[in-house]
Order: structure tokens, then sequence, then C-alpha cells
């Protein structure tokens, strides 16, 4: 038959209830190097026989079978932290069914042009994704089975983004013409549109046809409904976006709304970064299909930024003992605070750290935008030689952050990038080319369901 078809941190408190913090990791100097983020693990219970394999459909002659499926829906799962009902997991499964068919679609393509993956390729790349779970490669296969999926089963995938956009490359890119005079007529209106604002934004895109366009808007909307409820856009939009962006997550980077799809640009505008439920949009219709918007951050055109301000930090860590009590935790935190308010800038950290029984960590490069927004407010307003009220959690133990130095080259307005612009028109007409050749790939291939 033929077929067609953000940085978690919890908000910043004082007294009562903790919040997460981040953990010390390396050693800069004599103090261990600290991070903005510390990601909890994510795991999902359940089993999956991987020695049962059955065909669940024939793709031009390749076989995806439900282990395929299944492990392959178990990234996404673990992506949500286990939270998918029972409902929207038969729904969820489809929808990866059909990405596996345009995976399989786009190997064969690469295949038919003679193109493939060295799999020392395919492994370096799956090493950075361990990198970014922040495991190594034998860590993030443990990780990977305890979710009831495989590396085989991100490998393969890494595979089929690492040969489409090898065929884009050989078959879409030498059609696609960007000229200069183009370029430079943005450049004219960005220069014209100085202290005007411009967005960050991630993608998801999903085409639809005229008979398959009610379900995949209510696909799109249950997409939103988990994100919002705290899933991964980044790893919705690996999984399930048709757009090349689809490798990178989603990131489109900073583009003006004027730069944007006449649909999608006013709703952008309206969006809130910070929180998934104000900075996520509905599905939006779109030429092919449905865009789903995500908002990271904005800035004024060619102006100052202050939230790239980078700064040089030493962080206070004391920890708490586990029976500690809730009037002890405040106790503990009217002491750090009285000892490090008034400790008289950075040159005493070490000491106040030794008296309090304290650990001293160092960032010396860390961008204030980087910090959840309780503390990005904060440290903006301090001084040099400051520190902020005492945070943390009853696990991770109470926090003090001391601002030690601030460099705003940084922040300092940029005139618009030639090579920069350039890359963005490129990439958006090869993107427009690339859904084109995957929709006529859909059209001719012979798919058996089973």
């Amino acid at each position: 038959m033929r077929f067609t078809r953000s940085l978690p941190f919890v908000a910043l408190t004082v007294l009562g209830a903790f919040a997460a913090a981040p953990a010390a990791l390396g050693a800069i100097d004599k103090s261990p190097l600290f991070s903005a983020t510390d990601l909890p693990e994510l795991k999902v219970m359940g089993d999956v026989d991987p020695t049962v394999r059955k065909a669940q459909a024939i793709v031009n002659g390749d076989v995806i079978t439900d282990t395929d499926i299944d492990q392959r829906l178990n990234l996404v799962v673990a992506a949500n932290g286990g939270k998918i009902t029972d409902d929207e997991r038969p729904r969820l499964r489809l929808q990866v069914l059909r990405n596996l068919i345009d995976e399989k679609l786009q190997v064969q393509e690469a295949a038919a042009n003679d193109i493939k993956i060295p799999d020392a390729e395919v492994d370096r790349a799956y090493d950075r994704v361990a990198a970014n779970f922040k495991r190594s490669s034998a860590a993030f296969e443990e990780f990977l089975r305890a979710n009831n999926t495989s590396p085989a089963s991100i490998k393969a995938q890494i595979r089929g983004e690492l040969a489409w956009s090898r065929v884009l490359r050989r078959k879409v890119e030498p059609l696609v013409n960007v000229g200069d005079d183009e370029v430079q007529a943005v450049i004219a209106k960005l220069n014209a549109s100085k202290g005007k604002t411009e967005y960050h934004v991630g993608e998801i895109f999903i085409s639809s046809t005229p008979e398959t366009d009610a379900t995949v808007m209510q696909d799109a909307a249950r997409i939103v409904g988990q994100i919002r409820g705290g899933a991964s856009f980044v790893a919705y939009a690996r999984q399930f976006s048709e757009a090349s962006s689809a490798g990178v997550g989603g990131d489109l980077g900073w583009v003006r709304a004027e730069q944007l799809n006449d649909a999608v640009s006013p709703v952008v505008t309206t969006l809130i970064p910070g929180d998934p439920t104000t900075a996520v949009s509905e599905p939006i219709k779109v030429p092919g299909g449905y865009a789903i918007m995500a908002l990271t951050e904005k800035r004024q055109v060619l102006e100052a930024n202050p939230d790239d301000a980078v700064l040089s930090l030493k962080q206070l860590s004391l920890p708490l003992a586990p029976n500690t009590t809730e009037a002890q935790a405040r106790e503990k935190v009217k002491i750090f605070q009285a000892a490090t308010q008034n400790m008289g800038g950075c040159g005493r950290t070490e000491e106040i750290g030794k008296q309090l029984g304290a650990e001293v960590a160092t960032n010396d490069a860390l961008k204030l935008k980087d910090l959840p927004p309780a503390l990005r407010n904060i440290m903006g307003k301090m001084s040099i030689g400051e520190a902020t009220p005492p945070f943390g959690s009853a696990k991770d133990g109470l926090r003090v952050l001391v601002l030690c130095g601030r460099d705003d080259t940084a922040a300092q307005a940029k005139a618009p990038d030639f090579q920069a612009i350039y890359a963005q028109m490129n990439e958006e007409r090869v993107n427009m080319r690339a859904q084109r050749y995957l929709r006529d790939l859909r059209r001719d291939a012979i798919v058996d369901y089973r």
C-alpha cells in the first residue's frame, strides 16, 4: 500500500522550604568548579522483552519491529520523567512509528545516493549525546537500558540524521542560492530596526494533508500539553519535528518577528520566556502542517544585553544533616546569612567557609542569563563583593553566591554578522526544499503494515 501523510533550577528561597541548587563539579585553582545546572536522573518503570521482535511495518522492504518502536518511544518517555499516561502512550507510539518510517525513507535515500555514515562518526555523536546527559558512554548505556531502551536505538536515530543531512548537502543545498544583495538587504533592515525586539525561538513542525489535518492538529495539541506539563521541548523536537532543525532540538536561533512566517510571527511576540505554560505556543496552522513554537529569551536588536554579562563567582555550600528539623534549618540560615552578608567581599570567602564548615567552589565564566530567574534578578543588581541570601534544599544543603567580578564585554552590542545571516537564510531555504523532498519520498514509498 502507498503511504502518505530550556535550565532546571527551583526558585530562590531564603527561609522555609528549600529549592534545588547547583552541585560542585571540578576544580579551579584551590576551589572545585560548580555548574549552573544539575539535571536529575530520569527513570521509567516497565518491562520490554528485547528478544521478541514482531514486524509492525515494512518500508520498501525494510522492517520496523515493535521493539524498534517501543525502544524509541521509551526515549520520549524518559525525557518526560516517565510522565506519560496510559491514554497518551498509544498516540505517541503511533507518532513514533511515523517518524521511524520517515527515518527509513531518509536512510534509504542516502543509500540510493551511495552515502554511507561510518560507525566511528556515529559513535562520536553518541558520545556527545552521553556528555549532554553528564555521563560517560558506559554510564549512558546503563541509563538507557534502565529506561527500557538501548544505545542501538539512539545510534539508529543519529545515523538517520547524519545520513539525511548528507543527502540534503548533496542534493538540496546546491540548488539553494542566497545572494549577497539579499544578505545586505537583511543587514540594512537590522540596522534600521535597532532597538526593536528579536527572539530566540525553537520550533516543532508536523506536516499534514487535508485528510490528516484534524488528527495532526490533535497530536500537536497533545505535544503542547506534554511540554507545558514539564516534558522536554528539545526531546520532542528531535523525535517528532519534521523540520531540518530537529537534529538540534528545534533551535532556530535569534530571529526578528518579520523573519518568521506570517502565521507564526504574531504568536511568538506574545510568548513569555521562563515558564513552559507561557513560553510554548498552541499549535499554529502553517503551510503544509502545524508548528509549535517555544521562546527561550528575547533581546533588543543591536543593543547591549545585560544578561550576557559574564560573572566571576564563589559559592559557599553548607551541608544539612539528614535529620535537620525546620526550626534547626531556620537557625542555620540566620547564622549563614549573618556571616556571609558582612564578610567584606570575596577575599574572606575561604576564611568564612572554614569558620562555618562550608565548602567553597568557584566559577569564573558563568553568564548572568544562565542563572535561574530568581537568582538572575538578584545578581543583576548586586555590586562586586556582595553575597546572595542563603538558598538551597534539605538534601543539597544551603548555598550562598558571592559576586567577585563582572565582565560586560560580552553584553556589548555587535554589528550584524554577514556570515551568520547568510547561514540562517540558506538553512531556511534548505528546510523548505527538504520538507518537499521528504513529502515526495513518502508519496512514492510502499509501506506494508502488519
